[in-house]
């Protein structure tokens, strides 16, 4: 379990997990809102095939994502399933919702 991670780190490690080939269309930002102990504010901008991140709030992001510190670090690490956490209420989006859908494929992170 990743359970040691915070936020901070998952969001410094985001950008290296980029699928590139995936991502080549995009031009986008995406804001995270986590809630609870350990969270704050994050965003991740992708554009050119490659991703950035940074704390902190976006200017005009096409997507908004909410969650609990620690659901969102589940969620990110692939330890909790994105649409099972929308469909129960532990992540919302405002914002494009094809590029929420989309969001889960653009990230890979090796197995653990």
């Amino acid at each position: 379990m990743s359970e040691a991670l915070t936020p901070e780190q998952v969001f410094a490690q985001m950008p290296s997990y980029l699928d590139p080939a995936k991502a080549a269309d995009l031009d986008a930002t995406i804001q995270f809102e986590l809630t609870g102990e350990g969270g704050g504010s994050w965003y991740v901008r992708i554009a050119d095939r490659q991703a950035t991140s940074s704390a902190g709030q976006a200017e005009n992001p096409r997507l908004t994502v909410t969650a609990g510190a620690g659901d969102a670090i589940k969620i990110l690490t692939g330890q909790m399933e994105a649409t099972a956490a929308f469909m129960t209420g532990k992540l919302k989006v405002k914002g494009d919702m094809g590029l929420a859908i989309r969001l889960q494929s653009l990230f890979r992170r090796p197995a653990d």
